[in-house]
């Protein structure tokens, strides 16, 4: 059985060490793509810097975390990007919710495959973006 969120047992957020630039390996080809981007307009970014307890047992042990994909440090934003169809995004959604009830101050924002490939048209990226969201995320209209 997990424990309330109003707990005053419940785990911290955890800092994860820093990873210089060219030692991240990017989960996704669609995430290099988006550091890549902010990295040409200057957008001061983190890759998964914090891991954030979401699930524990009674005794305190931790059952589940959470560490979203990055983290914009002059917007003070988290973003966890995904390019799963929609249908497939059920898990990354109650994640985010359970973050929000446990961690009401922490700002974070899930960017589904429309949200991604809006941001790759708004930097004249369009076309580009079908590569990088794999073949997983594809329905078959769209392949």
């Amino acid at each position: 059985m997990e424990t309330d969120a109003s707990s005053d047992n419940r785990p911290k957020p955890i800092r994860n060490p820093a990873v210089p630039r060219e030692a991240i390996s990017f989960s996704h080809p669609s995430e290099a793509e988006f550091a890549q981007v902010l990295d040409f307009f200057g957008v001061a970014w983190r890759y998964e810097p914090t891991t954030f307890p979401i699930y524990w047992d009674e005794q305190g042990n931790l059952l589940e975390a959470f560490s979203p994909d990055f983290y914009l440090v002059e917007q003070d934003l988290y973003v966890e990007l995904t390019t799963l169809r929609a249908k497939l995004m059920k898990v990354k959604h109650r994640k985010i919710r359970r973050m929000r009830e446990l961690y009401p101050e922490i700002n974070i924002r899930l960017w589904d495959r429309a949200d991604y490939m809006g941001f790759m048209q708004r930097f004249g990226l369009s076309g580009h973006e079908a590569s990088l969201v794999g073949k997983s995320a594809l329905s078959p209209q769209d392949e």
